[in-house]
């Protein structure tokens, strides 16, 4: 199995920057991208971005590129998440989350970090 731990979530006003940590542990062999994904409170869960964990290929939602980055120190077994000029609708439970190197589908989750945006 693997384990997801975020953290780096608070409260930052608009313009501001916030980064994101993620730290896995354990079977951490049998992953194959690692993603950020938010939901704010009424809505649908959204992808963030996205790292290949081995080749560090990224992948952004349209709403945020541009002002996120995602990166990984293998090292470490940590993916960052970056956020640069925040914006109100960035408010949301930030999850971490890693797919399979089977199934290819998301099948690891952290717990969810929130980050809140003040106007």
């Amino acid at each position: 199995q693997v384990q997801l731990v975020e953290s780096g979530g608070g409260l930052v006003q608009a313009g501001g920057s916030l980064r994101l940590s993620c730290a896995a542990s354990g079977r951490t062999s049998r992953i194959y991208d690692m993603g950020w994904f938010r939901q704010a409170p009424g809505k649908g869960r959204e992808f963030v971005a996205a790292i290949r964990w081995s080749g560090g290929s990224t992948y952004y939602g349209d709403s945020v590129k541009g002002r996120f980055s995602i990166s990984r120190d293998n090292a470490k077994n940590t993916v960052y998440l970056q956020m640069n000029s925040l914006k109100f609708e960035d408010s949301a439970v930030y999850y971490c989350a890693g797919s399979g190197t089977v199934s290819r589908s998301y099948d690891y989750w952290g717990q969810g970090t929130q980050v809140t945006v003040s106007s």
